[in-house]
């Protein structure tokens, strides 16, 4: 009896991820019946409007707020929220206009819908091949950082972590690989799958601003947060280079792609890799750029892990 149960819990959860995958599908495919610009703003709206209604998911991001910035009134604490949303909704509506949005070529004399900040290290890295690892964080469209690694002949294998609902999970992985270059779900054995890639002269990309519980003690905007050593661990094991980057929007859905000058880590008296210290200068330089550009960073991500006690 308690087996057949089970079964029919199961069935019901997979048609509940089958069900809400339909409907996200069928939203972004009213999205291509609109130019592209329309369909971005259309879609900022509209995660205006319903991003206030999912209370849970909105009254986190808004404790978080108020978390990082205690010298914001609540009316300003509101606006970015809002903006916040509205860069969500952007970017749902960017991953089917994503081939007709990254216009940035090399070679381009005119500027496009994509600049790129940080050209001749794109082609450093390019002429002079070496293993080394990209991090970024969660601000702005971050998917185009790859593909634009990729336009410079810069292919990385990029670690991500797949949504939660299989059947968008699937559709996400593919529309990926096919510009982006080698994807590695993040799983148990991801870290093994990157060493490989650093050993063999490759590059990696990361995200270093999601939670991990099982992480090393840090501080994000001055509140306690676990952080993953994966990259600190990475370098120490292989010595490589390591290098910040960012997507910036702008405005009129234009986009400033930032790849930043090699960072200097550090290291203890024996001349190890400091994992600790290198992972909070991770979260300062994530921090530095998002008090910077506020509304281009998911604050509904449970960063600090209070999500449990609201």
């Amino acid at each position: 009896m308690e087996l057949f149960v089970t079964r029919i819990v199961l069935k019901v959860r997979h048609f509940r991820q089958w069900l809400m995958a339909q409907l996200a599908f069928a939203f972004l495919n009213i999205l291509k019946l609109l130019p592209a610009d329309a369909a971005m703003n259309f879609a900022d709206r509209l995660m205006r409007f319903v991003g206030p209604r999912v209370k849970r998911r909105h009254k986190l991001m808004l404790t978080n707020l108020r978390n990082a910035f205690p010298e914001k009134g609540e009316a300003e604490i509101a606006e970015i929220a809002l903006a916040s949303w509205g860069n969500m909704g952007r970017l749902a509506a960017e991953y089917i206009f994503l081939d007709e949005l990254f216009d940035f070529h090399p070679d381009n004399e005119k500027p496009g819908r994509v600049e790129v900040s940080g050209i001749p290290l794109f082609l450093d890295l390019r002429d002079n091949p070496r293993p080394f690892i990209v991090f970024t964080a969660h601000t702005a469209n971050f998917e185009l950082l790859p593909v634009a690694g990729a336009a410079f002949g810069v292919k990385s294998t990029v670690l991500f972590r797949p949504p939660n609902n299989p059947y968008i999970a699937e559709k996400v992985f593919q529309f990926r690989a096919a510009r982006m270059g080698r994807l590695v779900p993040s799983h148990a054995g991801s870290s093994f799958t990157l060493a490989r890639t650093l050993e063999a002269g490759g590059s990696v990309g990361v995200l270093v601003d999601q939670k991990f519980t099982r992480g090393v003690a840090t501080t994000f905007f001055g509140r306690p947060a676990q952080t993953n050593p994966l990259l600190a661990k990475l370098v120490r094991q292989f010595g490589c280079e390591v290098y910040p980057a960012r997507c910036v929007r702008l405005p009129g859905n234009r986009y400033r792609l930032e790849l930043e000058p090699r960072f200097v880590l550090p290291y203890d008296d024996n001349g190890k890799l400091d994992v600790n210290a290198t992972a909070q200068m991770l979260n300062d330089k994530v921090e530095s750029w998002v008090r910077e550009y506020p509304q281009q960073w998911l604050w509904y991500h449970d960063r600090w892990n209070i999500k449990n006690t609201l």
